[in-house]
């Protein structure tokens, strides 16, 4: 019999970056530790094992530490090959990987970091940049129940725990309605798809407690 697998993750709650990974050990099958962390106070452990940034998610597999959620996203798919989140082609592959750094990068800053720190003018400009940004992903979507086709994948992991079950609701908290269905059909159907994966569902953050959180964090922005 095979030994078992030391597979722990250190996250928060309300953290996309670590969500998504949980989503990912869920879609495939793998039993996990999870060791949740507090914004204010870092254990010990969290600083021992990401010195560099403090952050979470950290993800350890038998010893070994694996940082940033992208970069353990494509680790565990290359560990374990059942139910594949990467596309076999090398140029899906690369657009998801490509699309996947807009969602972390772009879209994340003038979402709600930019956002956040800006007057009410400032925000609807900043909407509409953010919807320019989205409506590449809304392309993408056409005739797919998921970026990954049929089943959830990468693109689907990151963007998803992002935009719909985070961004929205510091979007819900700021007042503001960046996107509709009307003008994004695509993802409001993807979302939608999405809310119906077990793996999915069971890792999105509770909406109320989430948007408090998400004010708290506009603040934080702002005051920093």
């Amino acid at each position: 019999m095979a030994e078992k697998e030391e597979v722990k993750l250190l996250g928060i709650w309300a953290s996309p970056f670590s969500r998504r990974i949980e989503m990912d050990l869920k879609l495939k099958g793998i039993p996990y530790d999870y060791v949740e962390e507090i914004l204010e106070h870092k254990s010990p452990l969290l600083l021992a094992l990401n010195p560099i940034h403090k952050k979470v998610p950290v993800l350890v597999h038998n010893g070994k530490t694996i940082l940033e959620s992208q970069v353990i996203l494509q680790y565990i798919d290359e560990t374990w090959k059942q139910n594949p989140i990467l596309p076999e082609d090398p140029y899906e592959r690369s657009k998801a990987r490509f699309l996947a750094k807009l969602v972390d990068e772009q879209i994340i800053t003038a979402g709600f970091v930019s956002m956040a720190r800006a007057d009410e003018k400032g925000r609807e400009a900043l909407a509409e940049q953010t919807r320019e940004l989205i409506m590449n992903l809304e392309k993408e979507l056409v005739g797919k129940d998921f970026f990954g086709g049929k089943s959830v994948g990468f693109l689907d992991l990151v963007a998803g725990s992002m935009i719909p079950f985070c961004l929205e609701r510091g979007w819900e908290g700021m007042g503001l309605k960046v996107i509709t269905e009307e003008k994004f059909p695509e993802y409001s159907r993807w979302v939608k798809n999405l809310e119906k994966v077990e793996a999915v569902k069971d890792c999105i953050p509770p909406r109320e407690k989430h948007v408090e959180h998400m004010n708290y964090m506009g603040e934080r922005i702002r005051s920093a």
